[in-house]
């Protein structure tokens, strides 16, 4: 390729990476608006089905479940299908799951539901594997952190999907129509969305395409799904995800009732602090890119891992409610960026990306499903905002550990065309 073609190749190569860019936001926030399209009506679904708190949080490991058996496969899936198929396929399979339980819960068939539930988890887990990867191809591309306000993107959908939930529940449309016309709509937006996507190194190329000079073929690079697991730098970066899934998932779950039962507070004070915490978040991951390019993710990893640390402690130990929701807002800017710069870390080779994403994944969703749980059983015996204090070790573990995310000395060369 001469000099001027390749002049002429690089503004239609950026201008591509940008559109790509903006696909990859839509497919996050559609991700999560199928959450809490699900999530927003869950009291309607205990109503129609007529269910205690404990069959609940039974029905809802169902969910867990599914994931946590799909996890573990979602590199071996992305590395035959690509991270665009991966995308379709699973995002279709998460919007089969969700309109056979809409079905079933129209039906009040729990064991269906339950099986729909499975579907749902294994839609989830691989479709949020794949939009990661596709994330962090995309960054590479345009050269600039972007992760951050991708996963931003996805705290977005959930707030619209909630949004919907509540209306349809004010205006008395039942789960079982609105969920299927809501996840139907988003899964159509997916087909769109991933039109524009950018191919993968080692995985959408062809196994016999040539590499540049002095470069090792595709097929010959291309390392076994489960070799991931034995690097140890993957699993360091799993546990920095590991850590801050942890210090989010935590807060969406447990600050409401920690701040009502805590302070003697009615439920909607607890909602208010939640609300705080996800402003926070979500403010802080849209700001953190500029963190990120002019800091390193080494030095945001462990500044955002101080103030997390701090938010936590003042959050459990403080005596005024004013001085705990300082600490809700220090908590939620320093669990802002872990989950996206581990998953940029976990791709900064191409080559390896869906074998490491998948690893990384897989330890740290499983927080995700894992912690909640045993936090509400913590909190039978010490209190929630003193059961919450027990974050602080995988924070501190995190803080430990953030030099893991450095990124790679040696990059390959870039996919995108032109």
């Amino acid at each position: 390729m001469t000099s001027s073609e390749l002049s002429a190749g690089a503004p239609d190569a950026a201008r591509r990476a940008t559109v790509a860019a903006w696909a990859v936001f839509a497919i996050f926030v559609l991700n999560g608006f199928n959450f809490a399209s699900w999530a927003s009506r869950l009291v309607g679904v205990r109503n129609s089905l007529g269910l205690k708190e404990t069959e609940m949080g039974m029905l809802l490991l169902f969910v867990a479940f599914g994931s946590i058996i799909a996890l573990p496969l979602s590199g071996w899936i992305m590395e035959r299908l690509g991270a665009r198929r991966t995308i379709v396929v699973f995002a279709a399979v998460n919007v089969v799951g969700y309109g056979i339980a809409a079905w079933a819960i129209a039906q009040g068939d729990v064991a269906v539901l339950r099986v729909a539930l499975v579907l749902v988890g294994i839609g989830t887990a691989v479709w949020d594997a794949a939009m990661n990867l596709e994330g962090a191809i995309v960054e590479q591309a345009v050269g600039r952190t972007i992760m951050p306000r991708l996963h931003a993107g996805f705290s977005l959908g959930t707030i619209v999907g909630s949004a919907l939930g509540a209306l349809m529940a004010r205006l008395g449309v039942s789960v079982s129509w609105h969920l299927p016309f809501a996840v139907v709509l988003s899964l159509v937006l997916v087909l769109v969305a991933v039109r524009a996507l950018l191919p993968a190194a080692g995985s959408e190329l062809d196994e016999h395409t040539p590499a540049d000079e002095g470069e090792t073929p595709v097929a010959e690079e291309r390392t076994s799904v489960f070799a991931a697991w034995l690097e140890p730098r993957t699993i360091l970066v799993g546990l920095i995800v590991l850590a801050a899934a942890l210090t989010e998932g935590s807060a969406n779950d447990w600050v409401g009732l920690a701040v009502a039962d805590g302070f003697a507070k009615d439920e909607a004070t607890g909602a208010t602090a939640l609300t705080v915490f996800l402003v926070a978040m979500t403010g802080m991951r849209l700001l953190g890119t500029n963190l990120l390019d002019g800091l390193g993710r080494v030095t945001v990893l462990r500044l955002l891992g101080g103030l997390a640390f701090a938010g936590l402690a003042l959050f459990a130990f403080a005596p005024w409610l004013w001085l705990a929701i300082v600490g809700v807002v220090l908590w939620g800017f320093g669990a802002a960026l872990g989950f996206p710069v581990g998953m940029s870390a976990a791709a900064d080779d191409p080559r390896r990306a869906a074998a490491r994403v998948s690893v990384v994944s897989t330890i740290g969703y499983t927080a995700f499903f894992m912690g909640p749980p045993l936090i509400g059983l913590l909190a039978e015996h010490l209190g929630y905002r003193h059961a919450l204090a027990t974050i602080l070790v995988p924070v501190a573990l995190g803080l430990l550990i953030a030099g893991a995310a450095k990124p790679l000395e040696r990059q390959p060369r870039d996919t995108v065309d032109g």
